[in-house]
C-alpha cells in the first residue's frame, strides 16, 4: 500500500494581506509630482489618510539630478497596516507603486485598492502594468 498524500488545506494565516504593485509609463502629470519629494510626500500622506489607512512613519527622498535630467523621488510611508512606496523616474516619466496591507484585525483590501486608484489618478499614466498578490496563504 502506497503513502497517501494529504489534501491541500488552504487557510489564512495571521499575516494574510494584499500586495498591489503598478509600473506606470508615460505619466501625464505635472513634472513636480515626479521631482518634488516634499510635495509628492504630502500628496501620498493625504491619499493614505483619505482612504482610512494610518501612517506611522515616513521618508521622502529626492535623488540628485544626473546627465539624464532631474533626479527622481522615493516616497515611503510606513502604515500601521503595512506600507506605501512610490519611486519616480522623471527622465522617463515613469513611476512604480507598491501598496501592501496586512489584514490582521480587519480586511484593509478595499483601502489598498482605493489608495492605488488615487495614485493612478495623480500620475495619469498612459500605460499601467499591475500585479496583485495575496500574501500569507499557507498551503
Amino acid at each position: 500500500m502506497g503513502l497517501q498524500r494529504p489534501a491541500r488545506i488552504h487557510y489564512s494565516s495571521p499575516m494574510q494581506g494584499l500586495h498591489l504593485t503598478a509600473d506606470l509609463t508615460d505619466c501625464r502629470c505635472d513634472a513636480h509630482w515626479l521631482t518634488d519629494a516634499a510635495r509628492l510626500g504630502a500628496a501620498c500622506l493625504h491619499a493614505v489618510q483619505a482612504v482610512g489607512l494610518q501612517p506611522v512613519g515616513q521618508v521622502f527622498y529626492a535623488f540628485p539630478a544626473t546627465v539624464h535630467g532631474s533626479g527622481g523621488v522615493t516616497a515611503t510611508i510606513l502604515l500601521a497596516e503595512s506600507h506605501l512606496c512610490v519611486h519616480t523616474w522623471p527622465e522617463q516619466r515613469g513611476v512604480t507603486l507598491d501598496v501592501y496591507v496586512c489584514n490582521f484585525g480587519g480586511d484593509h483590501s478595499a483601502k489598498a485598492r482605493a489608495l492605488m486608484e488615487a495614485l493612478l489618478t495623480l500620475f495619469a499614466p498612459q500605460h499601467i502594468h499591475r500585479n496583485t498578490l495575496q500574501r500569507g496563504v499557507v498551503l
